[in-house]
């Protein structure tokens, strides 16, 4: 049902809003998964971890804007000073290794994500944009499905039981799959040229990151003893357990779009 209802939601706001709505989208879920974060490790100082949530919201935005470098100073001056005058407020109660960690989580999360606002800037921006998310998603759902019925041999027991060698490799061949039949749709409906073997590209490379990134998530929450990361989701739990592996995968989708360019203009384009 969160799916049912989540998809047509951020589909809506990828091709039918106006471009700002992108970042919006992306500086919410940024701002909610660096606060998820914030709690999982134990930042119990409530406008640090506010000033923390702001630098996650306005990241996407600084990059729609095209990473202007004397607002992106500015911004990081004025957190550092908000934050370690909030240290000095405290008498030493507040953990320096809590905040470095608080605002790692918020630019890796926000910045990360943000590689959807970057695709979305690019030419065929129709063509590309879905991808960062559809690719992570489709992984996920497809290891957790063979898992269920062909998994036997289990792949990192200490950090997520449930996963198995068999949903392992089923995610990764979904993935690619799913890549593929993208790329035959998008032919379809926009008649752009498409380069199926650069999509299974995209589709096994996004599929092994995918992956990676769900473990690298797991291991914060084994470290730090929590089941979910949030709420948000019914059935998912927070913005961190449905996205952790987009924060992973986007990146990547972005180099990979620049480097090997799956869609070009045809001459029905």
């Amino acid at each position: 049902m969160v799916a049912c209802v989540g998809v047509p939601v951020i589909l809506v706001v990828l091709y039918v809003l106006p471009a700002p709505f992108t970042p919006a989208l992306i500086a919410v879920l940024s701002a909610v998964g660096t606060y998820e974060a914030l709690h999982a490790i134990g930042m119990n100082h409530p406008r640090i971890a506010l000033y923390t949530a702001i630098v996650a919201l306005a990241i996407p935005f600084w990059v729609y804007f095209g990473e202007p470098r004397q607002w992106g100073l500015l911004v990081l001056l004025v957190y550092l000073l908000a934050v370690f005058l909030e240290a000095f407020a405290s008498h030493l109660r507040v953990k320096m290794d809590r905040v470095g960690a608080g605002f790692f989580f918020a630019f890796v999360i926000s910045y990360c994500l943000s590689s959807v606002v970057r695709v979305g800037a690019l030419e065929l921006r129709t063509s590309y944009i879905f991808l960062p998310i559809l690719i992570p998603f489709v992984v996920d759902a497809g290891a957790m499905l063979v898992g269920m019925f062909l998994g036997k041999h289990p792949l990192t027991p200490h950090l997520s039981p449930k996963k198995t060698v068999e949903g392992s490799v089923g995610g990764l061949v979904v993935g690619v799959v799913i890549a593929i039949l993208y790329g035959v749709v998008f032919h379809f409906i926009t008649k752009v040229e498409v380069n199926y073997y650069f999509l299974a590209v995209y589709g096994i490379l996004g599929g092994v990151i995918t992956q990676v990134g769900d473990l690298a998530f797991s291991y914060v929450k084994r470290n730090r003893k929590i089941k979910d990361f949030g709420h948000v989701f019914p059935g998912h739990g927070g913005v961190l357990d449905r996205f952790d592996s987009v924060i992973f995968c986007a990146p990547l989708m972005e180099l990979l779009i620049l480097w090997l360019p799956a869609f070009s203009k045809g001459a029905g384009a």
